[in-house]
């Protein structure tokens, strides 16, 4: 296509990850005229995605799913339950599902993106009616950050620790090495369906975030507290992004920002594909009625769920470990539906205060609470000096 060359269509999506390609793909079946951009459209995303299953839509077929886990643990003081079932999204059986054959896909990055217009780098410009952003989040800085560090293990030497239907939510228990006055983190390990499992040690909510070799050792020491002994060969992942990404405001000539990049990034949790995926429809569904789409995907009651966990995100990145401990122990005590207005829910902004209310009061000891609502050590891991790391952590060969 010539510098020169312009193309109209209904719809532009700008960043084919599985927000944007599911956007994509929904607008399409719908009868819009859809152009995409990205530079790598076929790829595989690097990241592992999970949810719970009943957040998807439905219909996203069986063969998105990669792995089953009936009812998750999470180690706080004692073991909970959690009799909701979760999964891990298989990628591509996701990128199979979310087809593009009739949108026009462009292989090439974005230089300019506007409210009705993108120019790529090749200089061909691309008008639409609407244009979405889907490029996923901004540089980190010192913003409240997501960081993770996992390693890939084969399912039996995983077996003392997780096997198939298995899954941890979050593991508190005191085996990473960490101690009472480093900034807390959590183990995350899930099976993978393709005889593999994720162990993933995690950190919510410190300004920053935590370094990929502090989460490397307390993986490590994790695992060899449970009798796993890695080669050190094995295939590694990262995550380190901001959880504090606000939704869009109403009225702003601009394109409008969707997935993480738009707000749908949990702000306690940092998971953001299946909420992502659940609104596809509709924003659709706005565009097609000639409506505002961020007013349909942010009404208030969205938005002041949102302005609450984001409470709640300043609260985890303020405690210890034996703090959060404390926490999410009271809060695992919560009713399903309690559970799921924080973990899940868009718009349940009656049912998460009363969590968010019942959680802090039922945290133990008292003067704890003030913690966790910000009247004391506000900004305790501020600057923490992590340790120099002692060993290179091997790139991710997937």
């Amino acid at each position: 296509m010539s510098d020169s060359a312009v193309r109209e269509f209904d719809l532009c999506v700008v960043g084919l990850g599985p927000t944007g390609r599911a956007l994509a793909h929904r607008a399409m079946r719908a009868g819009c005229a859809v152009a995409a951009v990205d530079p790598r459209p076929d790829r595989l995303w690097p990241p592992t995605f999970s949810c719970w299953i009943d957040e998807l839509p439905e219909w996203l077929p069986p063969s998105a799913i990669a792995a089953r886990i009936p009812k998750p643990t999470v180690w706080t003081n004692s073991e909970h339950r959690i009799d909701r079932p979760y999964c891990v999204l298989s990628k591509t059986g996701l990128r199979d599902a979310l087809a593009l054959d009739e949108a026009t896909v462009f292989a090439g990055r974005a230089a300019r993106v506007d409210a009705n217009e993108v120019e790529l780098a090749d200089g061909t410009i691309i008008r639409a009616a609407t244009v979405f952003d889907t490029r996923g989040l901004p540089t980190l800085g010192q913003r409240r950050a997501a960081s993770a560090h996992g390693i890939f293990v084969d399912a039996q030497t995983a077996a003392p620790m997780i096997t198939e239907g298995e899954g941890l939510l979050l593991d508190w228990r005191p085996d990473n090495g960490a101690g009472p006055d480093e900034p807390p983190s959590f183990l995350y390990a899930v099976p993978l369906g393709d005889g593999t499992v994720i162990f993933e040690e995690t950190s919510l909510g410190l300004r920053g975030g935590m370094p990929q070799h502090e989460l490397r050792r307390r993986t490590l020491n994790r695992l060899a507290a449970h009798g796993i002994r890695l080669t050190g060969d094995e295939p590694t992942e990262a995550a380190h992004y901001p959880l504090d990404q606000p939704p869009p405001k109403k009225g702003t000539a601009q394109a409008i920002p969707f997935g993480s990049r738009g707000g749908m990034m949990h702000p306690c949790t940092g998971y953001s594909v299946a909420d992502s995926l659940a609104l596809v429809d509709t924003a659709v569904a706005a565009l097609r009625q000639g409506r505002d789409p961020i007013a349909e995907l942010w009404p208030w009651r969205a938005r002041l769920v949102y302005w609450m966990r984001m409470r709640g995100l300043w609260g985890l990145g303020r405690l210890t470990t034996e703090q959060s401990i404390a926490m999410f122990d009271a809060f695992f005590s919560a009713t399903p539906r309690g559970q799921r207005a924080l973990l899940s829910a868009h718009d349940d902004y009656a049912v998460l205060g009363a969590v968010l209310f019942n959680t802090v009061a039922h945290t133990w000891p008292f003067r704890w609470r003030y913690d966790l609502v910000g009247w004391t050590h506000r900004n305790r891991w501020l600057n923490y000096d992590f340790a120099e790391p002692l060993e290179r952590i091997p790139r991710r060969t997937e």
